[in-house]
């Protein structure tokens, strides 16, 4: 019997704030969309294209890094990681043309991928035990959206006392400081026996004729298109559609004046709501049905996303949309790497999570470029937001037949 660990461990803790920062930067590049655009004369689809970039590089990365970190160690893959997202914003920050910016995303991508979920969420649950996993999985995740937090306030503010290009750069000295946590991240290796003697090669081979998996591949894909598209689009459609803000209404008297500060106050309500979501769906993890509570979650996504654009948007249902989103927001992400973990073993988590978040950031580039083009084809964003609706109802659906059993090793051959 595995032998019992303490909750917070130094693994977790340093995880934790890695995610945090990493996902704090991440947030905040939909607030740069209308600067960038009114300083060059952009299209709205030039920008967009950059993060729909970065998304599909963090999609095609995430596996890469996670068999970086099995194969020479997870601390070296963090360390490449926080290379190329820092390298990526200071260039980006030179960029001069959509096509410059376009390229210098795809390093930040591989950045993201090598400072996010897949690597840092596989030490995690390495370091866990057993009746801590799934709570373990979902503090590290609710710690990255913690960052979404303060990541899209913290932006506006430097945003509103510098260029866009300064913000990049200290965005780009901000990532290299958690370099300093790498000490902390030692994960033991919890690994079976008969994980540690099969290869990486018989493991994708057993996971990838498993119907479950494709399915859990699948479902992941709504939840990128939702996040991404929200990420990214929601401060500049809440600039422009929203009603306006009364004195002395709710909004008005949390100290918010303008559109423009309650789309980055929006997306910061949705992390911090996802903070309390993340950690109940971990909690409930540990005694029920990972893919029952994933279906409800992508159900409850789905209404939520449908009755917001029915209703005429008010600062009042930005606020109830963003806390009511937001409880949903990444509380996938515990669910669905406990269910991988639970699956398939701890040995090769790192690259089977991230092999399905590819399918996560396949859906996020079309949720981003989608809301670009369609913008700028008809002038608002009704149609890109009405096919996240459909797809979130596909998601919930093909969790249901997942079949959720421990598929030992053994059962290779």
């Amino acid at each position: 019997m595995q032998k019992s660990t303490p909750l917070f461990t130094p693994v977790l803790i340093a995880g934790g704030l890695i995610l945090l920062v990493s996902f704090a930067i991440r947030s905040t590049f939909g607030l740069f969309q209308i600067p960038i655009a009114e300083e060059f004369g952009w299209l709205r689809a030039e920008f967009s294209l950059a993060i729909a970039i970065q998304n599909l590089a963090w999609g095609i990365g995430q596996p890469i890094f996670g068999a970086i970190a099995e194969r020479i160690g997870d601390r070296k893959a963090i360390i490449f990681g926080a290379i190329l997202y820092s390298a990526g914003l200071v260039l980006s920050s030179f960029a001069m043309t959509p096509e410059a910016h376009q390229l210098y995303e795809v390093l930040v991508g591989f950045g993201i991928a090598g400072t996010g979920y897949g690597v840092i969420l596989a030490i995690v649950g390495r370091a866990s035990s057993d009746e801590n996993r799934s709570m373990s999985l979902a503090i590290a995740a609710a710690a990255g959206s913690a960052g979404q937090v303060f990541g899209p306030p913290i932006a506006e503010v430097l945003l509103g006392i510098m260029s866009w290009q300064s913000v990049f750069v200290i965005f780009a000295v901000a990532i290299l400081s958690v370099l300093l946590l790498l000490p902390m991240l030692r994960a033991p290796d919890t690994a079976t026996r008969q994980e540690i003697e099969e290869s990486l090669g018989q493991m994708l081979g057993r996971a990838f004729r498993d119907p479950s998996y494709t399915l859990i591949f699948v479902g992941f894909f709504s939840c990128g298109y939702q996040l991404g598209f929200i990420t990214a689009h929601f401060p500049a459609f809440v600039t422009e559609v929203c009603g306006p803000i009364e004195p002395g209404g709710l909004v008005h008297g949390m100290g918010i004046t303008t559109t423009s500060a309650l789309g980055a106050i929006a997306i910061a309500i949705i992390g911090m709501a996802n903070i309390g979501g993340t950690l109940i769906a971990g909690w409930l993890g540990k005694t029920y049905s990972k893919k029952y509570l994933l279906a409800a979650i992508y159900a409850g996504r789905t209404l939520i996303a449908a009755v917001f654009i029915l209703l005429p948007m008010t600062p009042t249902t930005v606020i109830l949309f963003a806390i009511g989103m937001g409880a949903l927001w990444l509380a996938t992400v515990p669910l669905t790497s406990g269910l991988i973990a639970h699956i398939y073993g701890l040995r090769y988590m790192g690259t089977l999570y991230g092999i399905v978040f590819f399918s996560h950031q396949l859906g996020s580039f079309l949720g981003i470029w989608l809301g670009g083009r369609m913008y700028d084809a008809f002038g608002d964003y009704n149609l890109v937001w009405w096919i996240g609706v459909g797809v979130g109802a596909f998601s919930a659906i093909v969790h249901l037949p997942i079949k959720e059993r421990s598929l030992p090793a053994a059962q290779a051959a």
